[in-house]
């Protein structure tokens, strides 16, 4: 295929990108004007089946693009993120409602449907802001805790993006996830309508943002709407700023799997520090250290464990501390990118292998200035990282 052939399919293929988007946009506000009619008396009936739908167009146009067809997807991937999302959307979300209408109705009856009568566009904002917020310190304590981290590992472990990795995840992780327990809550109170619109547009913007459907690539090349789309992206997720989060590492200085742990606004990243704004894509996706356990451990943890002592789903498994009094003489070359390990337990040390995630510390990313040996740091005592300072001698 020549150039001009190659560059014609690519206009082709991004001009159908943001038709696309556009067309979601004007579905999404004419359904606004639905769900604001009588239509929407059943959260269970009607916000399931337009997810469904979302997942459906999205699903086309992944086809449309050829990437299913060249997908690298296992049996074991596929399981864990079609049937997470089956077992979530049919089992696990009514389940939790139920849970929520029937503890309700037998302790707190007195204010069921309190804020039926609540102005509807003051509900969405509620249900939405306080659902994101939740989301977010509970997807960021999934990277900065060790049991959350091993229920929340699997959907880190997908090597492609796709629309059904965000249902990637163990069944419990779910289960304890505070915005589930909200979206009972708010129905409870009388907000349903307000969740069921609230969800759909949620679901449009994660499932965006995990999809190989990148709206926004076409938009940041845009002269016209890149600044547009430096609006936006302070806003809400956009793709770029999400497969961020699911790069391998930062040696491609685009990825930070240990940020931008936003779900639907990105304000949270913002205010709490841990945002990397990016108009690129990381070249590799997945965990440094995979040995790639079975789908029924990576769902049915803890119940079930690997029999293998390398995974952090082992039976027994432990993070040891490699560190050591004395500096590591390694030899780097001019302008390539390395991670020296901070938390103390990587196994190649001096650099990072990602036994980080599941706790607050990240590996710093360094870029070395010249070809020759030197001195880094393995006791993570130097005011100087990746440097050794002889902190080690006092």
């Amino acid at each position: 295929m020549n150039n001009t052939t190659t560059t014609q399919k690519n206009w082709i293929l991004n001009l159908c990108k943001v038709f696309f988007i556009r067309l979601v946009l004007i579905l999404g506000f004419n359904q606004i004007k639905s769900i604001m009619s009588e239509l929407l008396t059943s959260i269970e009936n009607i916000h399931a089946y337009l997810i469904l739908g979302i997942l459906l167009i999205f699903g086309f146009f992944e086809v449309l693009s050829g990437y299913l067809s060249q997908t690298q997807r296992t049996f074991s991937d596929w399981i864990q993120e079609v049937g997470g999302f089956l077992v979530l959307i049919a089992l696990i979300k009514p389940a939790i409602v139920f849970v929520i209408m029937l503890s309700g109705d037998l302790f707190f009856s007195n204010v069921q449907h309190a804020w039926a009568n609540w102005n509807f566009g003051l509900l969405l904002i509620l249900f939405l802001l306080v659902d994101d917020i939740l989301q977010y310190w509970y997807h960021r304590s999934a990277h900065e805790y060790e049991f959350l981290w091993k229920l929340h590992r699997s959907h880190h472990q997908a090597e492609e993006m796709g629309f059904f990795i965000s249902y990637r995840n163990a069944g419990l992780y779910y289960l304890m996830m505070p915005n589930i327990w909200w979206v009972g809550f708010m129905v409870f109170m009388g907000g349903a309508k307000a969740v069921a619109l609230g969800l759909i547009i949620k679901q449009l913007i994660i499932i965006g943002s995990h999809s190989t459907i990148s709206w926004d690539k076409p938009l940041y090349k845009s002269q016209f709407f890149r600044p547009l789309m430096k609006i936006i992206e302070r806003i809400i997720i956009t793709p770029a700023f999400h497969h961020a989060h699911h790069g391998k590492s930062k040696v491609d200085g685009v990825s930070d799997p240990n940020g931008n742990y936003g779900n639907m606004f990105s304000i949270w990243d913002q205010l709490f520090g841990s945002a990397t704004f990016t108009q690129q894509f990381p070249k590799e996706y997945g965990l440094q250290t995979d040995p790639k356990e079975s789908w029924q451990v990576a769902y049915f943890y803890p119940l079930l464990k690997d029999k293998r002592a390398e995974s952090e789903l082992g039976k027994g498994f432990e993070k040891t501390d490699t560190t050591s009094l004395e500096a590591t003489t390694v030899r780097l070359e001019k302008g390539k990118t390395y991670l020296w390990c901070q938390c103390g337990k990587s196994k190649t040390q001096p650099f990072c292998d990602g036994m980080h995630h599941g706790t607050k510390f990240k590996p710093l990313a360094f870029e070395a200035k010249r070809t020759g040996d030197v001195k880094l740091c393995n006791c993570k005592l130097t005011k100087a990282g990746p440097f050794c300072d002889n902190s080690h001698l006092r």
